[in-house]
């Protein structure tokens, strides 16, 4: 008996679905029961999808169906954030490929020599995966030859554009065929993925599974508080909840000053963001955030205005807002995707009149909740998770991020999973690295080198 999520309804040859039933593989999982169906068909695919949810089965099963084993060609080409990621889609296709004949499958990653890679790629291959900045190499050497390429995915998109590969993918699939499927597979939609696919995807099908939609990923909660409390009790809520990222508004500059002083003064990792920076420290500040290596931003709403995070655990309003839409502007930033967020706001006497606003536009009322309830969930504050290094080169000197990437994972030794994001400006790069291993980092970069050259590192 068929039933709709069973692989048997797919159109498979028997030897597929026999090995399928041997790896254990019985019924889709939602993102492959929405997602083979259209791109067995040919479709081009944008599917959200995070890691374990059987993603890789989803783009393996459409690019082996089309694959002529005796053709020694590259006619499948999936690119991966990090060479972890890359071994780990190459294991499981060539678990799914026994049933074939002989396919056979390549890694190219940086931080492996090139030698044994350009060897491998003259005996010829069917399917390539890798990483964009060392495709990217073999594409500029000419030892990667695209002309036969059927099927191009990109897998966990959001994290190769977090990484900074934009450029370094969009050339590559400018190497591709024009009459090829591309398939892509993300966890979140960043506006980077929307300008991908315009680029180079065909009348793309989207993949969304809908159990994502709801509104309660935001939790919403007021605390009453004196004015004399109120920068204090920003503290109590941090340790209380513990978000590794929090965007802390004030309605005016002064309020963010004193409250990062408070914070600061605390021993929290806290920055701020107001308009009498200058570009270069807020891009600094930014890019802190958003990798995860400062705790706390605080912020007016001018300030924030284009600020697009995509993990922010919590939002504080240190002050209630006036603008009942602006309230809902400040507290939609966290709970993004399929993850939730705390909306945490503090309100004196004075400000009740906003808080009925608020109350109004919602059409429910708010829960309240005391400062007395708050204790601190560990001894000591919570550390940000990552450190951020700084790379005298940027662009003008050619450093894409697959070179900090490699030089990284390469000679220093690190693991892909301890990387975070790569900023590459035009003069400097930066690059968050977990917290543990930040001296390290910088110790072991300074004696190495990137791109072949030296380069001067410091913690920021």
């Amino acid at each position: 008996m068929t039933t709709p999520t069973s692989f048997s309804a797919l159109p498979l040859s028997p030897a597929m679905l026999a090995n399928l039933e041997q790896l254990g593989y019985l019924t889709m999982t939602p993102i492959q029961a929405a997602s083979l169906p259209l791109a067995l068909a040919g479709h081009d695919l944008i599917a959200q999808a995070k890691t374990g949810s059987g993603k890789t089965a989803a783009f393996a099963l459409p690019l082996l169906a089309k694959i002529d084993p005796k053709l020694f060609s590259v006619q499948a080409l999936v690119l991966c954030p990090t060479r972890e990621l890359a071994d780990q889609v190459t294991q499981e296709i060539r678990r799914i490929a026994r049933a074939e004949d002989n396919i056979k499958i390549l890694t190219l990653c940086g931080g492996s020599p090139m030698r044994p890679q350009i060897a491998s790629l003259e005996h010829g291959c069917h399917i390539a995966v890798g990483t964009p900045g060392r495709l990217m190499d073999h594409l500029e050497r000419g030892t990667l030859e695209l002309s036969a390429l059927k099927t191009l995915v990109l897998d966990e998109a959001d994290r190769m554009l977090d990484m900074g590969f934009f450029d370094d993918i969009v050339a590559v699939a400018k190497q591709c065929p024009k009459e090829r499927q591309t398939l892509l597979f993300s966890a979140t939609y960043p506006e980077g993925i929307a300008k991908l696919s315009q680029q180079f995807l065909r009348k793309p099908q989207e993949v969304k599974l809908t159990e994502q939609h709801t509104n309660s990923k935001i939790k919403q909660r007021f605390y009453e508080v004196d004015d004399n409390e109120r920068l204090h009790a920003v503290g109590l809520l941090l340790d209380h909840y513990q978000p590794v990222s929090t965007l802390a508004f004030c309605n005016t500059k002064q309020q963010c000053r004193d409250l990062l002083d408070v914070l600061v003064a605390q021993g929290f990792h806290a920055l701020a963001l107001h308009g009498e920076l200058e570009q270069r420290e807020r891009d600094q500040v930014l890019v802190q955030f958003a990798n995860r290596s400062c705790s706390v931003l605080v912020a007016t709403d001018v300030a924030a205005r284009g600020l697009d995070i995509t993990q922010l655990e919590a939002v504080i309003n240190v002050d209630v807002t006036q603008d009942p839409e602006i309230h809902v502007h400040r507290i939609g930033r966290t709970g993004r995707a399929d993850q939730e967020g705390w909306a945490l706001s503090l309100a004196s006497m004075n400000e009740m009149a906003r808080v009925s606003s608020i109350e109004q536009a919602q059409k429910k009322e708010v829960e309240w909740h005391k400062l007395s309830e708050l204790t601190p969930a560990t001894p000591g504050h919570l550390q940000p998770p990552m450190a951020t290094l700084q790379i005298l080169g940027g662009r003008k000197e050619k450093i894409r991020p697959g070179d900090v990437l490699g030089a990284l994972t390469g000679d220093a030794g690190f693991e892909g999973s301890q990387i975070g994001k790569i900023n590459v400006t035009d003069m400097v790069t930066y690059v968050a690295v977990s917290r543990d291993i930040a001296d390290k980092a910088v110790s072991r970069l300074s004696a190495g080198k990137v791109k072949g050259k030296k380069v001067k590192v410091r913690r920021i």
